[in-house]
């Protein structure tokens, strides 16, 4: 696959993994509302991956490597990989009760992420368990996070 293309893939399904569930989670533990947590996704999949497409188209520009061609390649697979990515987190939204298409969405994204992680271990030839296992406690982290800050601000704010 060539580097721009790869490039924009696995900017734009890691960063649709994280920013999704991460905003999902957050939502889902201010507000418990599930019209909430479909405009979140919603929001993520077009403003967030325009805006990870321009950053990325930008870069791409600065490091003053790469073809126009090149760069169009990566700005428009990011916005892609990002907007798609973040669509099938409305699958469980749509067929389960909040609570477990949350938890049905973290393993969905640790799942994508640890698949990425380990193709990427391989192409690499480092162990995969070092790749997918920093990738995935990132993710945690992120979920963890969110989903606390998301009980503060109910608790707070609400």
């Amino acid at each position: 696959m060539k580097s721009t293309l790869r490039a924009g893939l696995t900017f734009g399904l890691t960063s649709g993994v994280i920013t999704t569930l991460g905003l999902m989670v957050g939502l889902h533990a201010g507000t418990h509302s599930r019209l909430v947590v479909v405009g979140g996704i919603l929001t993520i999949a077009i403003a967030d991956a325009f805006s990870d497409a321009l950053g990325m188209h930008v870069a791409q520009e600065a490091e003053n490597q790469h073809s126009v061609r090149g760069i169009w390649e990566s700005t428009a697979t990011t916005f892609l990989a990002k907007f798609l990515v973040a669509l099938t987190f409305l699958v469980p939204v749509a067929l389960w009760s909040l609570e477990t298409a949350i938890l049905a969405s973290v393993l969905w994204g640790l799942a994508l992420l640890a698949v990425l992680s380990l193709q990427m271990a391989k192409e690499q030839r480092v162990p995969p368990w070092k790749v997918i296992g920093e990738h995935l406690a990132i993710a945690i982290i992120v979920v963890t996070v969110t989903h606390y800050v998301g009980d503060w601000i109910r608790e707070n704010l609400g």
